[in-house]
């Protein structure tokens, strides 16, 4: 299945755009999506950073069985005081 991903603001800055496509194969999960990620973009985060996913609006585990047309985000930590 092939899957829009959405970058928000660090992100987003560090790819240099808004969306890639993600080719995953079918009972790919979250992990198995933020492990090609990493693969096609090894600057988006380093490795000890859990990229934050959001599928369908809802936060989602690495666990969590991707679909054909789910909406996917990530999203970079954030921090502040």
């Amino acid at each position: 299945m092939e899957l829009n991903v959405r970058l928000f603001a660090l992100y987003r800055e560090r790819a240099g755009r808004n969306t890639i496509s993600v080719a995953l194969g079918d009972g790919a999960t979250v992990a198995d999506l933020t492990d090609e990620v990493r693969r096609q973009l090894p600057e988006l985060a380093p490795p000890e950073v859990k990229i934050v996913v959001a599928v369908n609006t809802d936060y989602a585990d690495y666990d969590v069985v991707l679909q054909p047309g789910d909406d996917v985000c990530l999203i970079p930590p954030v921090s502040g005081g």
